[in-house]
């Protein structure tokens, strides 16, 4: 039985039994006798994408009263979730977004902390996911971004919309009505501005077979 611990594009925590390619955290949120979450999701708002291998160590998940172990399908998921990259284990990555980021906004090199401020106000709205609007055509939207339509998440990629699933990406054929943007609009303009995520091999796969 999988733990609830599987962070979807609306930052819900689920007990999905998907692998994923990154970890992370959102503070301390479970109880490590019964390894199950407590009714809070948060109580950091330092949203973090880490690697799930570092300095060869391992952890044993939800063991103790450490950070509540949480496991990303890919980046692009973990961004839209409203996380940002690891300033410890994924320095090189963390100082790529920071850079884009001040690109992209248009201010100065901003601190770890600077980020997670305007990052909480972004994917958050009375406590629950919030959608902002898309104000660009799909096709121009960076590679990385997510949206939801008709309650799915989509990953947009060279223009094109891919269903998040459980499994894996997959094809979509039809897009629903756009409720509205997952990624924040502050990680979509340090997309815009060259940071490109790690996206999940299903993707290239399908990217792939599309070109045959």
């Amino acid at each position: 039985m999988p733990l609830q611990n599987r962070v979807d594009p609306f930052g819900e925590i689920l007990d999905l039994p998907l692998r994923g390619l990154f970890t992370g955290n959102r503070g301390i949120i479970h109880d490590p006798q019964t390894k199950t979450l407590k009714s809070k999701r948060w109580t950091s708002k330092a949203w973090l994408v880490c690697n799930c291998s570092y300095k060869n160590v391992r952890r044993d998940v939800m063991a103790t009263r450490s950070w509540t172990e949480l496991f990303f399908f890919d980046e692009a998921t973990a961004l839209a979730a409203g996380h940002r990259p690891c300033f410890q284990c994924r320095r090189d990555d963390a100082d790529r977004f920071r850079a884009a980021w001040a690109m992209g906004n248009k201010t100065p090199l901003p601190s770890a902390g600077d980020i997670d401020v305007v990052l909480h106000k972004e994917r958050l709205q009375s406590r629950r996911k919030r959608l902002n609007m898309l104000l660009s055509p799909l096709n121009e939207l960076p590679d990385g971004a997510m949206i939801a339509a008709g309650g799915d998440a989509f990953l947009v990629t060279k223009g094109k919309p891919y269903r998040w699933g459980a499994q894996g990406y997959e094809h979509a054929t039809t897009l629903p009505f756009v409720d509205g943007l997952l990624t924040p609009p502050s990680t979509i303009r340090t997309l815009r501005a060259g940071y490109r995520p790690l996206l999940h091999p299903s993707v290239n796969a399908l990217n792939m077979l599309t070109a045959v």
